[in-house]
């Protein structure tokens, strides 16, 4: 048996039929058969039901395959172990972050970094959050960021800090520049545009909602954060969004509402017992000063010291 079996098997796993399973290896498909049937002489069992329409693994095929993907992401992370330069002059950081994230805390992170670390390289990618927990587990990334809660098996997070999700409104609304406090049922006559469902803020919005008996007025729908500040600066609609976000924007106003949307906190995620390249350690370092330097009190666990520049990771 070898390492290129157990690729091969959990291809053919994947997609469920050995011919495009072939073309995503770039092998022949007799080829790849020939390589599945010696694996199952050398481990004596059938791990591959080939009867039906598509393929699919036997029990004893699940249970060896489980064990492959492991063995293969355990192997991945000892090539980056070795390759690993302790310096930071090279290397690589695989992060995600959830969509809210990349209008105001990707920008001055990564910036940061990689003025301190030029020769990384950052592969950064907007998932969603149980696409994040997903890819940690399959070692397709170093860190997530994203928000505490109940998380996969096997994640594990650090808290960074809290932030709070308000509702806002352009200069043309009714209640631009108000400073007495809207009570939340009011929230059920004002017509509001919204991120769309697959944004975790907005199932945190109507968890809110829904918990005070409210029923919005929804008259947009976007699942993009720029169109949305767009859209309510310029007209008469009003949003909930995090206040980091609409800090900057001299055209939108905070309008303060009893009882406030609750917080949440944002969370660094990594996979348990995986392997810290020097990158990943540097950068978790940086973001947990970057949140010290936030407003308010840092989360419990964040070390209480700012990190100098020219620091090394802990």
């Amino acid at each position: 048996m070898e390492l290129r079996h157990l690729r091969y098997l959990l291809a053919v796993a994947e997609h469920a039929n050995f011919t495009r399973a072939a073309e995503a290896l770039h092998i022949s498909q007799p080829t790849l058969s020939q390589q599945i049937k010696q694996l199952e002489r050398a481990v004596r069992v059938q791990l591959l039901d080939r009867s039906g329409r598509t393929v699919r693994l036997t029990d004893a095929g699940e249970v060896y395959a489980r064990h492959a993907r492991r063995a293969l992401q355990d192997l991945a992370a000892a090539e980056r172990a070795v390759l690993d330069v302790q310096d930071l002059s090279r290397g690589t950081l695989r992060l995600a972050v959830t969509p809210t994230f990349t209008a105001y805390l990707v920008g001055p992170l990564v910036a940061d970094f990689h003025a301190r670390h030029a020769g990384i390289d950052i592969d950064l990618r907007e998932l969603p959050q149980d696409r994040i927990e997903s890819a940690l587990l399959a070692d397709e990334l170093d860190l997530g960021v994203a928000f505490s809660g109940t998380h996969l098996p096997g994640i594990a997070g650090t808290g960074l800090f809290t932030e709070t999700l308000g509702l806002v409104v352009g200069p043309g609304h009714a209640c631009a520049g108000r400073t007495t406090v809207l009570p939340a049922a009011e929230l059920a006559g004002q017509p509001l545009a919204l991120l769309s469902g697959d944004f975790a803020t907005r199932r945190h919005i109507d968890d809110y909602l829904a918990g005070h008996g409210i029923t919005p007025r929804i008259a947009v729908e976007a699942n993009s954060i720029n169109a949305l500040t767009e859209i309510v600066g310029r007209g008469a609609l009003a949003t909930v969004l995090p206040d980091a976000i609409t800090r900057g924007p001299a055209h939108l106003h905070p309008v303060p509402v009893d009882p406030p949307l609750p917080s949440r906190t944002v969370t660094l995620l990594r996979r348990e017992a995986a392997y810290q390249s020097a990158a990943a350690r540097a950068f978790t370092a940086l973001a947990r000063r970057w949140a010290q330097e936030q407003d308010g009190p840092p989360e419990s666990g964040a070390p209480q010291g700012g990190i100098p520049r020219d620091a090394s990771p802990a």
